[in-house]
């Protein structure tokens, strides 16, 4: 691939990430055909790449694209209708949509209204995060099935049915009234925090990551739209918390750095000040929900490596009530972790035993890698040299496999 085809793929790549989601929420508005606006949106980008490399990238990205998969998209509407009716709206969605390509940075985003379509009660309550993580941020069938533990082909399956479902019933694109929020916003806010959890595992070039930046950026926007929502206050928070702590996570070589080592001297003040009095309006406003409290440990974090507060009690009874909240094994993982901290190891893996026979375990990195430290900390090396050479196979990130190698490597043989 020569340089000027590089560029090109970069550009599209960048355009990608950044207006996926605009393009579809755009196209798919008054269709209510999500999997065809995201077929013409693919092919869009398809084309781009096909001709981009050699009559170079277009002064208005989005609007080539927007124009490209708005054809793609009216000539798959025809063919599935030759109705009078379907014309006048085809010309009509036509019109509008020629209208915004025309108008450099004037694509209207509809990616909020598209998130709150897809929480719709008509949809399936487990599919409503999956399906918003696809839509709006691109996200594929494999890494969501990786988010909410399930296997791929399942996820992938499910998200066809929902996307049906969507234009079948007619789901209109909107921000739903505020009696109807309470029913939809659960599943917004849980598609925007497994995005940031996949952003999280990101590190570009510069050391940021796109994915979780957009995360953030859609959190700021839930909060501005519905600032009495104390669970959208506490995501915000809990996002800020942990964006703060990214400069630290990696050694200047490159070398994963894990919480407890990390140099706390890089965290950024101010994103940490900004999660601070996010968690206390959220606190004001509401009750304590799975965010806020996941917030609220991570401010017991900053605390304690930071001004060497002993707050691990106050973290484990904070994983005590987020365990009763959520029945969740990764809370589940996470608050024997802290327990450790308290009564050692033993009492550690004693309360992670149950998760061993939890099937979502078996290819669950974290748990391994969890595991291995626990074991090796109490002494059972053997085994932790087992726990640790699974949590190395499951891992993807190189910094991380470099991480448990050194772990291995100090571990005795038998």
């Amino acid at each position: 691939m020569d340089v000027r085809s590089n560029e090109a793929a970069r550009a599209a790549e960048h355009i990608a990430r950044e207006s996926y989601g605009r393009l579809v929420a755009f196209l798919a508005a008054r269709t209510r055909d999500v999997a065809g606006a995201e077929d013409a949106v693919a092919e869009a980008f398809a084309t781009a790449l096909r001709t981009w490399p050699v009559d170079g990238v277009p002064g208005n990205p989005d609007a080539w694209l927007l124009t490209v998969a708005r054809r793609r998209q009216t000539d798959a509407l025809r063919r599935r209708s030759t109705r009078k009716a379907s014309e006048e709206h085809l010309m009509m969605m036509a019109d509008e949509i020629e209208a915004a390509a025309s108008a450099p940075g004037d694509i209207p985003d509809r990616r909020l209204a598209l998130m709150f379509a897809c929480a719709h009660p008509a949809i399936e309550r487990g599919m409503r995060a999956p399906l918003i993580l696809q839509t709006v941020l691109g996200l594929s069938a494999i890494d969501i099935a990786a988010a909410f533990l399930v296997p791929a082909p399942t996820m992938g399956q499910r998200l066809v049915r929902a996307k049906t479902r969507i234009r079948d019933a007619g789901i209109p694109f909107r921000i739903p009234e505020n009696d109807e929020l309470p029913e939809r916003l659960d599943a917004v806010l849980d598609a925007v925090y497994a995005a940031y959890g996949k952003g999280w595992g990101e590190v570009e070039g510069d050391g940021t990551s796109a994915l979780a930046d957009e995360a953030i950026w859609l959190g700021r926007l839930v909060v501005s739209l519905l600032p009495d929502a104390p669970e959208a206050e506490g995501l915000l928070a809990l996002m800020l918390y942990t964006e703060s702590r990214r400069s630290a996570r990696r050694s200047p070589d490159g070398a994963y750095v894990p919480l407890e080592e990390q140099d706390t001297a890089l965290w950024d003040d101010r994103l940490i000040d900004l999660a601070e009095a996010q968690l206390q309006r959220a606190s004001r406003t509401g009750p304590s929900g799975r965010y806020q409290i996941e917030a609220a440990i991570q401010s017991a974090h900053v605390a304690r490596r930071r001004y060497g507060v002993h707050t691990w009690p106050a973290i484990l009874a904070l994983y005590n009530h987020l365990q009763r909240l959520t029945r969740s094994p990764v809370v589940a993982l996470n608050r024997a972790m802290a327990l450790a901290e308290i009564e050692g190891p033993e009492a550690a893996l004693t309360a992670i035993a149950p998760l061993a026979d939890d099937r979502r375990m078996a290819e669950y990195q974290p748990y391994w890698a969890a595991r291995g430290h626990l074991m090796a900390t109490a002494g059972r090396e053997s085994e932790a040299r087992q726990a640790l050479t699974v949590a190395l196979g499951l891992s993807t990130d190189n910094a991380v496999r470099q991480y448990l190698q050194r772990r291995l490597a100090v571990l005795h043989t038998d």
